[in-house]
């Protein structure tokens, strides 16, 4: 999985305006979507793979818990839908793969925390 700039890194801005990347803000965009099973957003599941931003195109790999999963027919569209909505962004692509499979190896620390592990 492709993890998120730490801290200030990416930032743009002249002075001390400093604001966030593009990819960025669609990994804040991504997660804003949550698996209706478990309360925790997709990034933090470990279900996005990777995120790339190109000019105002954004590409992202994904998967979901499990093959069965009763949102695989919605979800991939609720996450174009909402890069699409992050300024900059005319266009999302989102790749849904099933390889490598998703694991509970894969939750971030803070949805290990989220969820008591």
């Amino acid at each position: 999985m492709t993890e998120p700039a730490a801290g200030g890194e990416g930032a743009r801005g002249s002075g001390g305006d400093a604001k966030p990347d593009t990819r960025d803000l669609v990994i804040e965009a991504i997660r804003s979507c949550y698996d209706p099973e478990i309360p925790v957003n997709i990034y933090d599941l470990g279900l996005v793979y990777e995120v790339r931003v190109e000019g105002t195109h954004a590409y992202v790999k994904m998967t979901l818990t499990s093959p069965a999963c009763p949102v695989a027919g919605t979800l991939p569209l609720e996450v174009r839908n909402r890069v699409e909505m992050v300024e900059g962004i005319d266009t999302a692509e989102i790749d849904l793969v099933w390889d490598p499979p998703w694991t509970p190896a894969k939750l971030s620390e803070a949805a290990r925390l989220q969820l008591g592990m």
